[in-house]
């Protein structure tokens, strides 16, 4: 797929239907994420070519994202902590800050909002630009806190603190979130992540732009501060220098 193409469909009609499918998550969760992999897989093929590339999709074991590159002809290995999310063939339960691949071991290196959910993203970044081989594309994706789903299932309370959201949705539901701020949940911002990519020396910074806004709304990550509240969230799109 060409980049025209696909900013030809990146239009406010697809946001408002991404956004709907969203709505769907707690209660049509296959359904969601298997739209969510097919807008992706076809940002994803405006920089690289998927067919016999060997695709790393960092926290991605139920699979949904891997069978959609599979389908565009990768190979595809899922890395995953929870060794009860791995439903795919050829999943290996590591951490996403220590990946458990080799230098250079993988054409393309995915990740779809998992970053926001390690106590280190920066050094799950890191690793997965160090097994991505030289001239290989990592394609990173995540949920900014200051967005307004960066709370996840406690949104909009996050904007009065972590703590704060967590116990109001207990108060709401009756149960805990499935985010825990701090333990499974962390702030993470698009400044910070357009600050790592520019500063690392053995990547370029291809593209970054809103994952699900049109594909006009790009100038916004441009604004300081303005940006962190209206990106919702953010890709970083990068190439490996050979």
């Amino acid at each position: 797929m060409k980049a025209g193409d696909f900013r030809k469909r990146a239009d406010l009609a697809r946001s408002i239907r991404l956004f709907r499918a969203f709505r769907t998550e707690q209660h049509d969760r296959d359904g969601y994420y298997t739209t969510l992999a097919s807008d992706t897989s076809a940002q994803l093929r405006q920089y690289a070519d998927l067919q016999d590339k060997v695709v790393l999709d960092v926290g991605g074991g139920p699979g949904f994202f891997a069978r959609e590159f599979a389908r565009h002809g990768a190979r595809c290995v899922c890395v995953d902590v929870d060794a009860g999310d791995l439903r795919e063939g050829g999943g290996i339960l590591g951490s996403a800050m220590d990946l458990p691949l080799g230098d250079g071991s993988v054409d393309v290196c995915f990740s779809s909002n998992v970053l926001e959910h390690v106590p280190e993203p920066w050094r799950m970044a890191a690793e997965m630009v160090r097994v991505t081989r030289p001239g290989g594309l990592i394609f990173l994706a995540y949920t900014n806190w200051l967005s307004p789903w960066g709370g996840h299932e406690t949104s909009p309370w996050h904007y009065l603190g972590g703590a704060y959201a967590a116990r109001k949705y207990r108060e709401k539901h009756g149960k805990p979130p499935k985010n825990h701020f701090g333990l499974s949940l962390y702030p993470v911002s698009v400044a910070q992540g357009l600050r790592w990519a520019r500063a690392r020396r053995d990547v370029e910074l291809v593209d970054a732009f809103p994952r699900y806004l049109p594909w006009w709304y790009r100038p916004m990550l441009k604004v300081p501060i303005v940006r962190e509240f209206a990106t919702w969230n953010l890709i970083l799109v990068l190439r490996k220098n050979k």
